[in-house]
């Protein structure tokens, strides 16, 4: 291999496996036959990738995040492209961290994501000690030396958690003061109408609280094309207010539009859903940055040559024809329905699930997520008070039998 190349030894043979298994099915993706040369020539059609302010601290962010779960030949080709950020690099906990990041560590932003203690993110609690050792010993087997930013993982329940329990804040403070740890930040979802959080609000209620207490230095929450005016206006209100902000979740129904023919056939010519996407989540709306997963170098390729490029008119169009196809297939995941729900059904995350399972491909999170809900799809007695209130008019409880038979 050639010295310039930022694949290191142990990621060139992931790579390689991942082709040579791939090859025996018959399903070898062209971005992964030759190894450092096809991450060379995937950064070369990308490009750089434009930087852009996150949160009041200033600091430059690309417009496209990284996450500690992606593949190595897409991340290394993401680092080729001025790729900075990287969300969830507690991932890297297993193998340590890329060789490509430590060698420059300086020039990357690295995040862990804190879980609450507990058994998931609705019955669990905050535990200023054990938040601290989980810190701790993520950095001891990523060997960072420190987190740029910790982010607190699926958010607060309610603002008045966020004013009444403080615990996560005093762990940050400690490992800051240790200089384990530089910036505070969050996911946010939704608990409004959960039936295992009594009192939840909706995210943007959440956020906008959030930044009101001063604390945070930016937000992550799940956005993507259609109307969302709740989460518009937040995002309006951080703009003011210096307050970083984050897309996550933002590929609403494109796996599935992908495997839809008839529907492909239909774009304008020169278009693809990804691209299109991307063009939008960066030159369209109100967003400092995003995070969209890619599972190879050619999704690499298609995504990712989008960012910060304007949006043509075969885009818009796009856009415009994804909206209208993901409005009848595919939930906002807005949560704007679940409070109204009589069976106390976790409509939000059973549809999140199902994301997880037609777009993304991954049936295994899906179906291990979907296992562990105390309250599954088949407890929907279809009485069609979600569909009033939801406002794409989705068949919800059409959709949870579908999905119960998937998952279940």
């Amino acid at each position: 291999m050639k010295n310039k190349s930022p694949i290191q030894r142990r990621d060139f043979f992931k790579i390689s496996s991942a082709a040579v298994a791939a090859g025996l099915t018959g399903k070898l993706a062209v971005g992964q036959q030759t190894g450092p040369s096809a991450v060379e020539e995937a950064a070369e059609k990308v490009g750089k990738l434009p930087r852009r302010k996150l949160g009041y601290s200033g600091r430059e962010v690309s417009v496209i995040l990284g996450a500690g779960d992606l593949a190595p030949a897409c991340r290394e080709a993401g680092i080729l492209c001025g790729m900075n950020y990287w969300h969830k690099a507690n991932r890297w906990m297993r193998d340590g961290a890329p060789e490509s990041i430590l060698k420059n560590r300086e020039a990357h932003y690295c995040q862990v994501n804190v879980d609450r203690a507990g058994p998931d993110h609705y019955r669990g609690h905050f535990d200023e000690d054990q938040h601290v050792a989980f810190v701790r010993e993520a950095l001891e087997k990523t060997g960072l030396g420190y987190f740029d930013d910790m982010q607190l993982h699926y958010g607060y329940h309610s603002v008045e958690e966020l004013k009444t329990d403080r615990s996560f804040i005093r762990a940050f403070d400690r490992l800051k003061k240790q200089g384990l740890v530089r910036h505070l930040c969050l996911s946010q979802h939704s608990y409004a109408g959960n039936s295992r959080v009594p009192g939840g609000q909706s995210a943007a209620e959440i956020l906008t609280g959030v930044v009101e207490d001063g604390l945070y230095e930016h937000g992550q929450f799940i956005y993507s094309y259609g109307a969302d005016p709740e989460m518009d206006a937040f995002m309006a209100f951080a703009r003011k207010k210096g307050f970083g902000t984050i897309a996550m979740k933002t590929s609403r129904g494109i796996g599935r539009m992908k495997e839809d023919p008839a529907f492909m056939a239909k774009l304008p010519e020169g278009v693809s859903p990804h691209n299109a996407l991307v063009r939008w989540l960066t030159t369209g709306t109100l967003l400092d940055t995003a995070v969209i997963r890619v599972r190879d170098l050619n999704e690499f390729v298609e995504t990712y040559s989008g960012a910060g490029k304007p949006m043509r008119a075969g885009d818009a169009r796009a856009i415009a024809m994804m909206t209208e196809q993901a409005d009848r297939t595919a939930c906002r995941l807005c949560a704007t329905c679940q409070p109204h729900c009589p069976e106390q059904v976790p409509i939000t995350e059973i549809l999140r699930f199902e994301r997880y399972a037609l777009d993304d491909h991954d049936r295994y999170k899906a179906n291990r997520l979907y296992a562990a809900l105390d309250r599954q799809g088949d407890r929907c007695v279809s009485c069609g008070t979600c569909v009033e209130h939801c406002p794409l008019n989705l068949q919800i409880p059409k959709k949870l039998a579908e999905i119960h038979r998937l998952l279940a």
